[in-house]
């Protein structure tokens, strides 16, 4: 239903002189409900439809889902011929009162500023190790820990699972739409869709495994991850036991896509660029970047018990190989290397369970 009480409120407002305002259903379809909104005003009665989408499936969610649909409407309704207008858009805030949104030609994010240095200092530093130091095994845990903490939070929504594995194959931001960013003849327009075939088969594998769903960042990359500076005094280390008496923190940036999803989302969101760093400074996984991601997946599981998780990676690790592999983002990348990115593409494609012993040969 809506609150007609707070649509009442708000066309009284909206239209001076309105003596009453009456609301009423006039059905629904699969999609969503219609009203009526009938108001008098002196001797006049106007009348205005009032449109409500369904809060789940047909990529309706969540409430930006649905702001995004009728902000299109406002704007598409008027340019074309015979069609009804749209007069604004209305948004029902959290204390129940109602507020137009429409109208904007942009809209704009106000956030709290991030302290801190993120991530990607810490995988530079590591093609000039030959191990993991204790503050970078710490750091590991901190995340394994915290990414363990919120994905054991779950959901129960069918709807919500498969649109994660949809969108992580055909949204804008995601595979084939990072696929159309690419500049012509770095990848053929047939390996591009081989690679895509080959995640809608993956789509089909997990669609029975909704049971995973459980709260994501869902763009938990170290660009996003903001370390607080640490120096090393502030670190007790017991030498017999290579332990660090204190955890580092982080503060996390641009959550997107939605707050539910697999956690194979957030893990390869990370992981890939443990295989990324080391590709680019080594040509292959080793050193610090192979320990980092064996300590990752082996603490992650751990916490979680979640084995699962290898079963799951390959769709997921091939929307983040298109994203590493883009030369629009990285264009510093050899051509060499970027073939083995896409040869890791197809690699965990074709495995049934992802395994960090065959990335280079994935590669």
């Amino acid at each position: 239903m809506i609150n007609k009480k707070a649509l009442a409120t708000f066309l009284k407002k909206e239209f001076p002189g309105a003596g009453s305002v009456d609301i009423k259903k006039l059905g629904h379809g699969v999609q969503g409900a219609g009203f009526l909104a009938e108001i008098k005003i002196k001797k006049d009665i106007r009348h205005y439809g009032i449109k409500r989408l369904f809060p789940e499936g047909l990529g309706h969610d969540y409430p930006s889902d649905r702001a995004g649909v009728f902000l299109m409407d406002l704007d598409e309704f008027k340019t074309l011929p015979k069609h009804i207008k749209a007069v604004d858009v209305l948004a029902e805030m959290k204390d129940g009162s109602i507020k137009a949104i429409g109208g904007g030609r942009e809209y704009y994010l106000l956030m709290e500023k991030a302290e801190g240095r993120h991530y990607f200092n810490d995988l530079v530093s590591f093609a000039k190790q030959d191990r993991l130091n204790p503050i970078d095994i710490e750091k590991i845990k901190s995340m394994t820990s915290y990414l363990a903490d919120i994905h054991s939070v779950k959901k129960i929504s069918k709807p919500l699972y498969l649109r994660k594995i949809r969108d992580t194959i055909g949204h804008g931001e995601c595979l084939m739409g990072v696929f159309d960013t690419y500049p012509d003849k770095v990848l053929s327009f047939k390996e591009m869709a081989d690679i895509e075939k080959m995640c809608i088969d993956w789509r089909a594998r997990l669609k029975s495994k909704t049971h995973r769903l459980c709260q994501i960042h869902g763009d938990f990359h170290p660009g996003n991850i903001w370390f607080k500076t640490v120096h090393s005094s502030q670190f007790t280390v017991d030498s017999q036991r290579s332990t660090v008496n204190s955890q580092p923190d982080f503060i996390l940036l641009d959550r997107s896509r939605g707050p539910w999803g697999d956690a194979a989302d957030d893990i390869t969101a990370l992981t890939i660029n443990y295989i990324f760093f080391s590709l680019n400074h080594f040509g292959k996984l080793k050193g610090a970047f192979l320990e980092a991601i064996r300590l990752f997946y082996e603490d992650y599981v751990k916490k979680t018990g979640d084995n699962k998780i290898y079963k799951v990676a390959a769709p997921f690790y091939a929307f983040r190989g298109a994203v590493v592999a883009n030369p629009v983002f990285y264009p510093k990348v050899s051509k060499a290397n970027r073939r083995k990115l896409f040869n890791f593409m197809h690699g965990v494609l074709n495995d049934k369970s992802f395994s960090i012993d065959k990335v280079n040969k994935y590669l």
